[in-house]
């Protein structure tokens, strides 16, 4: 394995450049985020899939070095260039917040294999041993890659992130060139890219109890919810260290009037009461005042015995397909699709996924709605 750190902006022009024509390019990236909102780049390997000098070499780029990261984002913005990654989803979050380009097109390898009916979710060192007979170490999983200098063993664990994934596109790729499913893959990285931080305004929806509340209580809780992730955003810290969804729910349901009140019904630290009681107490003022024209419709309850039994038929059909299709049956349809599948059968006006749409329309969303609708009959 051949590797080598990029730490000046000529270094890395000078290998992009060289790269610019490869058919892909293999990316992975390391960061921390232990105490922030946003992912830390530490540091971005690349590996070239051509002919070219910079072929099948690992690329460390140390970003803590450079200052003008414009060719990084143009590389990855290139659409004559295939953007390979594994289970890109983190990896996205940290190109999306510091460069402000998402990679395109993108062949993500752990939705690939699932759709090749290789297994779903796996991890890319069960991948590659699955099909490179290659056992990965784990050595540097925990390392802090903020340090400098990078050692020796940090470079060596990076660079193997790369280097073996791309015998694993390679024959993932043609896989998917045989079975016609590359564009399915190349769809599903732009429904990811396209799905990236959408659901940050209906965060609330994400509370378990939060079905229980009321119209009022439930505006209550959106409003909090989105000052708390204003907040984490502005201040980088994860959510939880504002204030926890626990408290959140309390808020909104306890709707306190006053700091004595506040203090009593909520479950806050003294750090985050100091810090944002006044706050909170104002965000809770203003929102007794919104109309109940403007407030939220309550969440649906959970599915009762019959829908249960619904999802059961559903899920069993999406095995039948799956096994029909060469595929993971958990690819096809994500788990919380079944449910609103169910809620659009039965009339309610719900937002249609974006990945419903294309070739996952016709394998299996239509399929599954004809089942719903013979089933009302």
């Amino acid at each position: 394995m051949v590797w080598q750190l990029v730490e000046s902006n000529e270094a890395l022009r000078r290998v992009l450049e060289e790269g610019a024509g490869s058919e892909a390019v293999i990316i992975d990236t390391e960061f921390m985020r232990r105490n922030t909102f946003y992912p830390q780049v530490a540091l971005v390997q690349l590996c070239f899939a051509g002919s070219g000098n910079v072929s099948d070499t690992a690329w460390l780029i140390d970003p803590l070095t450079l200052e003008d990261t414009a060719p990084l984002a143009d590389l990855l913005v290139d659409p004559k260039v295939v953007k390979v990654l594994h289970s890109a989803s983190e990896d996205l979050e940290v190109f999306q917040n510091w460069l402000g380009v998402l990679p395109q097109p993108l062949f993500d390898t752990q939705r690939a294999a699932a759709l090749l009916g290789r297994g779903f979710g796996l991890g890319y060192r069960a991948l590659v041993q699955a099909i490179c007979d290659v056992d990965l170490p784990k050595g540097e999983t925990r390392s802090d890659w903020l340090q400098r200098p990078l050692t020796e063993s940090q470079c060596e664990y990076a660079a193997q992130d790369v280097t073996w994934l791309l015998p694993v596109w390679r024959e993932l790729d043609a896989q998917c060139e045989r079975e016609r499913k590359r564009e399915w893959v190349l769809a599903d990285g732009r429904d990811a890219m396209g799905a990236l931080g959408t659901a940050v305004s209906d965060y609330h929806k994400r509370i378990k109890t939060a079905w229980k509340l009321n119209p009022g209580e439930l505006g209550a809780l959106a409003a909090i919810c989105d000052w708390r992730e204003q907040t984490a955003r502005l201040r980088d810290r994860p959510r939880s260290w504002i204030i926890d969804d626990k408290a959140c729910i309390q808020l909104a349901q306890q709707d306190p009037l006053n700091w004595s009140e506040l203090k009593s019904a909520v479950d806050l630290p003294p750090p985050a009461l100091r810090r944002y009681g006044e706050q909170l107490l104002e965000l809770l003022a203003a929102q007794r005042q919104v109309p109940e024209t403007e407030l939220p419709q309550p969440l649906p309850a959970p599915l009762d015995a019959r829908q249960r039994d619904l999802v059961k038929k559903l899920k069993a059909q999406v095995r039948d397909i799956a096994q029909q299709q060469g595929t993971a049956p958990e690819v096809l349809v994500q788990s919380k699709d079944y449910e609103l599948l169910l809620r659009e059968a039965s009339g309610e006006d719900v937002a249609v996924p974006g990945h419903w749409h294309g070739w996952r329309s016709d394998v299996v969303i239509a399929p599954l709605r004809r089942s719903l609708a013979s089933a009302d009959q």
